[in-house]
C-alpha cells in the first residue's frame, strides 16, 4: 500500500468517475493530492522517492546503454514519469494508463503541477490501454520496462493484473525486450516467490532494491534482465 499522511484537513473530492474496473477518485487532503481506486487509497503525492528510484535502479541496470527507451507502466500520480523526463539519458518514454481519469487528471487537471514539463517532453508518449493487454498482446520492444500499477506481484489493485506476474505474464515481459533489457517492478514489499518465477523465466541479475520511505517499512523495486 502507497504511503499516505495524516493531514488535519478532511478530504475534499475533486472528481469522481466510472470506469470499466469502477469507481475512481481524484481527492485533495490537505496539500495532498490522492487517487482512490473502488474505496481503497492507492497512492498520493506525499512522497515520490520510490517511483523516481524505479526509474534510476532501471536505468543504472542498463549499464551505458544510449539513449534507451521505456515503458512505463502506470501514470499514477507522475512521479515516474517526472523522474524519467528530467533524465537526459532516456530516448523515447512511453507511458500505459488504463484509467482515462487519470490521464485527464494529468492533462487538465491538478495532477498536471506535477507531470506538465514531462508531458511537453517530446519523448514522451502516454497510451490509453491496460497494460496487461498491452503488454500480453502488443508490439514493439523497449529497453527497460517499468512497471508501477498494483502494490506488487502478490497484491494486486485487480484480479487481472494477477496474470502479469505469472510465467506467462513474464515471458510476454521479455518479449517486449531487447536483450540486455531491464524489468524494474516497484512493490511494497518483498516477494521472494516473484524473485523465483524471474529467476525460473530466464531473467539473469534478479535483485531486489529496498528504498526508504519516511515511515514504515521499505518499498522495494525487483530489478531482473533479459539475457542477451
Amino acid at each position: 500500500m502507497r504511503h499516505s499522511y495524516e493531514v488535519d484537513d478532511a478530504p475534499q473530492v475533486l472528481d469522481r468517475r466510472d470506469g470499466p474496473w469502477g469507481e475512481v477518485v481524484l481527492r485533495r487532503h490537505g496539500r495532498l493530492l490522492q487517487i482512490i481506486s473502488n474505496g481503497c487509497f492507492l497512492m498520493d503525492t506525499s512522497d515520490g522517492r520510490s517511483e523516481r528510484l524505479l526509474m534510476r535502479h532501471a536505468l543504472a541496470a542498463l549499464d551505458g546503454r544510449e539513449r534507451p527507451s521505456v515503458l512505463i507502466g502506470g501514470l499514477g500520480v507522475g512521479f515516474s514519469l517526472a523522474e524519467a523526463a528530467d533524465e537526459p539519458r532516456w530516448g523515447r518514454i512511453t507511458v500505459v494508463e488504463r484509467e482515462r481519469a487519470v490521464i485527464d487528471w494529468h492533462r487538465a487537471g491538478p495532477l498536471a503541477e506535477i507531470s506538465r514539463a514531462a508531458l511537453a517532453d517530446p519523448r514522451t508518449e502516454i497510451v490509453h490501454a491496460d497494460l496487461v493487454a498491452h503488454v500480453l498482446d502488443g508490439d514493439g520492444r523497449y529497453d527497460a520496462l517499468c512497471l508501477d500499477v498494483d502494490n506488487g506481484p502478490d497484491w494486486t489493485v485487480t484480479d487481472g493484473n494477477r496474470s502479469l506476474y505469472s510465467p506467462d505474464g513474464l515471458a510476454a515481459c521479455a518479449a517486449r525486450l531487447r536483450p540486455g533489457g531491464v524489468l524494474a517492478v516497484w512493490s511494497a514489499r518483498p516477494s521472494p516467490k516473484f524473485e523465483d518465477r524471474l529467476r525460473l523465466g530466464g531473467f539473469r541479475a534478479v535483485t531486489t532494491a529496498e528504498v526508504a520511505v519516511a515511515r514504515g517499512a521499505p518499498d522495494v523495486v525487483h530489478l531482473a534482465v533479459r539475457p542477451e
